[in-house]
């Protein structure tokens, strides 16, 4: 995506009531999200293309959210090892692999992540009791991003 079209992109959420806006093409991604008056873009390139989509980065307004407070954590935390979409099941309406009070065994499967079209097993680095699941079905995590304690 060249530099003139994602200032426009950029300018377009600043200027009206817009809170975020994802835009997919051949050549990468571009999120941008409004917060508290300033714009925040996200950049993400597909390997071809990565020099343009850096090149272009640097440019455009770019400013950090503030981390939420994180909860006090007790237990044993299980993150994520990739970027991708969580998953609870191995399949739509199939049953999850574990609720909360779940007795794990390490090397049980925890969970999905789909990345690039590929599902990814999540096994447990522990056993224990699954005390809370931080992951929400169907949605996006970061790497190292939290989705299970286990105590």
């Amino acid at each position: 995506m060249d530099l003139r079209k994602l200032k426009t992109l950029v300018d377009l959420v600043s200027e009206s009531n817009v809170s975020e806006l994802e835009i997919t093409e051949a050549e990468g991604k571009v999120r941008i999200v409004k917060s508290s008056g300033t714009v925040v873009q996200q950049v993400v390139a597909a390997p071809v293309q990565a020099a343009p989509a850096a090149a272009a980065a640097p440019a455009a307004p770019v400013a950090e959210l503030p981390a939420p407070a994180a909860p006090a954590i007790n237990g044993h935390v299980v993150k994520s090892p990739m970027v991708g979409t969580f998953y609870r099941s191995p399949s739509p309406g199939a049953k999850s692999f574990v609720e909360v009070g779940s007795q794990v065994k390490e090397g049980e499967t925890l969970c999905i992540i789909e990345a690039m079209k590929i599902l990814n097993e999540i096994e447990a680095d522990k056993g224990g009791t699954v005390t809370r699941i931080l992951g929400e079905n169907g949605q996006a995590v970061e790497y190292g991003q939290p989705l299970f304690i286990i105590e």
